[in-house]
């Protein structure tokens, strides 16, 4: 039968007095002894190298360990300290001291009490554990997440914006598909009206009191042909051939053909080229069809007597030409529809087209690779920035 060995009376002292304190003090985590009403009665070495106080200090030290403690986390430690002494025990409950010298340092705390042999209550023990470093990871680890998922947030809202793009771009050419064959079906008859109208025409004399309306009947023909040229230019199978142009002669030809536009709304053009001639290989005859819808749209958004002012930028990668009106501006609710196919702004102004203009002119710029930005303020106006790419 076996039985409990015994340790001699003073075997026991000796190593109660001297290897157990040895053990104690030589742990490397901050070690504290308390007696049943919390104060404290022996602490090891490892608090000064954790909180830069030495064991001295913290057995004078009132409320013990409170001071040391980061002001958000006292309640918590006040909290274990009820419990210890309640003769309760607890683990890893984290919390933050406060170094001297005012840095911060993450702990867990565990804490267990202690009985004599006779079972007599003799206070509790704490044990701290520094877990600064693991910290630290954890918080990288939560940034690195956080920057995960705002990187997956980012790539789902491209990609929403991308199928939405797709569908217009759908949307786009089954109408371009659409008007491309209704402006052909158009085109065809009334082709014959015009060259029949110009026989009738032909036949009066300026002096016949409806020839005034021979000529608006002439002017509404010109609409409509012009209509069903836009129309075609809505969906273009077959791009027109590239040739090296100089982008300022092209704006010059531009700006001349819509000085007459200009005279009638009274609104003055004013052109500021590039401190050089810049060179770019574009199809020219589309060039001038977006140029010319471009600063079109600024002139009829005008209002009488102010300045649409084109100007040139040239960088590495592409050429920007600026078309700024003074109008009323576009508001934020409509500006994502300015480029949908037969949208207008100008349902106020007649005989201004069908709203064709933008789209078309996107849907070409885009086949160049290039782009249409927008820049518009209620009150203040809008500028279109047409961007060519050099490659």
């Amino acid at each position: 039968m076996k039985t409990k060995p015994e340790i001699k009376s003073e075997a026991r002292g000796e190593i109660s007095n001297d290897y157990f304190r040895a053990i104690a003090n030589y742990t490397y985590d901050w070690e504290s002894w308390l007696s049943p009403s919390g104060r404290l009665l022996w602490v090891n070495a490892a608090v000064h190298r954790m909180t830069g106080y030495w064991p001295d200090e913290c057995l004078a030290m009132k409320d013990y360990p409170l001071p040391m403690i980061a002001p958000e986390d006292r309640a918590r430690i006040s909290a274990m300290m009820h419990q210890a002494k309640a003769g309760q025990f607890g683990n890893d409950v984290e919390f933050r001291a406060i170094h001297r010298d005012g840095s911060v340092r993450w702990m867990a705390v565990s804490w267990q009490p202690m009985y004599d042999e006779a079972g007599k209550h003799l206070g509790f023990r704490a044990s701290a554990r520094d877990f600064t470093e693991r910290q630290k990871l954890r918080d990288q680890l939560r940034l690195h997440a956080e920057h995960l998922e705002q990187l997956v947030q980012e790539r789902t809202a491209r990609i929403a914006q991308l199928e939405l793009h797709r569908r217009k771009m759908e949307k786009l050419a089954a109408l371009g598909q659409l008007a491309a064959g209704v402006a052909h079906e158009v085109n065809n008859p009334l082709a014959g009206i015009r060259n029949a109208f110009a026989l009738i025409k032909g036949d009066m004399s300026p002096e016949h009191e409806h020839y005034e309306l021979l000529e608006l009947i002439d002017r509404e023909i010109e609409r409509i042909s012009s209509i069903t040229h836009q129309m075609y230019q809505l969906y273009r199978p077959s791009a027109q051939h590239k040739s090296l142009l100089t982008i300022e002669h092209t704006i010059a030809d531009v700006v001349s053909l819509l000085e007459p536009v200009a005279k009638q709304f009274e609104v003055q053009l004013e052109f500021h080229p590039a401190k050089r001639p810049t060179e770019i290989t574009l199809p020219e005859g589309e060039v001038k069809q977006i140029l010319l819808n471009l600063i079109r749209n600024a002139i009829q958004a005008s209002p009488v007597g102010e300045t649409v002012t084109i100007a040139v930028e040239s960088t590495q990668l592409a050429v920007r030409v600026e078309v700024s009106d003074r109008g009323e501006g576009i508001a934020p609710e409509t500006l994502s529809q300015i480029f949908d196919p037969f949208f207008s702004t100008k349902t106020g102004q007649p005989r201004q087209g069908m709203g064709l203009g933008l789209s078309v002119s996107r849907s070409l710029i885009e086949a160049m690779g290039g782009s249409i930005e927008v820049d518009s303020e209620v009150g203040r106006g809008s500028k279109f920035i047409a961007v060519f790419r050099k490659d």
